[in-house]
């Protein structure tokens, strides 16, 4: 493909920043899932925008942090290999935050790609602090476009393909033309349950849940998904179940819903609650959950 221009832009930030959103937004498909809880993504998610001319592949990470358990040790890892493996850095803040991870913008630097810095949530502040903000991070890291944005209202997400078209170097497609993104339907399937376990219990279960999708049978009307939601003590699982199984159908339900809308498909979605303690710091554990390195 002559003058065909494709690559990798990782978008790197901390939690809550609004990484998976933006994305979501520039693909134009809900690939990431999204919630108002730190640590919602887990894993590189990637995206993909394809035209006649052009591949970009989108990468969505973890929110940077400092690691307390395993699981956390697996996830900094994946915004380490972002910083190798990238073509064009998206480093993502938001609007008043105060980034103060200097390790991580000498990373960005000694990255030696060009930087697109995003401010996002700038509908939560006023122009003159807008400018401020954009001083401030011209200062500090001196990246080659800063683009004031609002992932939550769709305002001005559009500069940032053009920019990242402005870098992205020649190359044949990564990727087939039609594919959106590197992942499975059956991972999506449970990103999709793990969401819906972000947005509707509180304090500890979110982190303690992995989904695991036991069967994915794809029927020429229905699809057919059997899926375990572990957790790390029995106490979680009860809560996670709840009062003659409502809560679980709930999350059920709703998960179902958003398979559906994402294959365009039927679905029949069964649920199962396991313990296995401490998931998160057993490296056996973690491996076989597909968290690898």
């Amino acid at each position: 493909m002559p003058n065909h221009r494709a690559g990798f832009v990782n978008i790197i930030g901390n939690p809550n920043v609004g990484k998976s959103t933006l994305m979501n937004l520039l693909i134009g498909e809900n690939l990431s899932i999204v919630s108002h809880k730190i640590q919602t993504t887990r894993r590189t998610i990637r995206g993909i925008i394809n035209e006649p001319d052009y591949q970009i592949v989108f990468s969505d990470t973890p929110g940077i942090l400092k690691p307390t358990y395993l699981l956390q040790e697996k996830m900094l890892k994946f915004i380490e290999t972002s910083l190798i493996d990238a073509d064009i850095i998206l480093f993502v803040t938001e609007a008043g935050e105060k980034f103060t991870q200097e390790d991580v913008l000498l990373k960005i630097k000694a990255a030696g790609v060009p930087v697109i810095l995003v401010i996002n949530k700038i509908d939560l502040i006023d122009q003159p602090k807008l400018e401020k903000i954009v001083a401030e991070w011209h200062e500090r890291l001196n990246p080659e476009m800063i683009i004031p944005v609002s992932a939550k209202t769709k305002f001005n997400h559009q500069p940032i393909i053009t920019g990242v078209l402005k870098y992205l170097p020649e190359s044949p497609p990564y990727f087939p033309k039609e594919q959106i993104s590197d992942l499975t339907e059956r991972f999506f399937a449970a990103e999709k349950i793990r969401e819906k376990i972000f947005h509707w219990y509180q304090q500890e279960i979110p982190y303690s849940v992995e989904v695991q999708i036991e069967e994915y049978k794809v029927l020429p009307e229905i699809i057919h998904i059997n899926a375990i939601i572990f957790v790390e003590r029995k106490s979680q699982a009860g809560i996670l179940i709840g009062h003659q199984g409502e809560s679980l159908k709930r999350v059920g339900t709703l998960a179902r819903r958003d398979i559906e809308l994402f294959n365009a498909k039927k679905v029949m979605l069964n649920l199962r609650v396991k313990v296995k303690e401490d998931w998160r710091n057993n490296p056996d554990t973690l491996k076989e959950f597909g968290y690898e390195g």
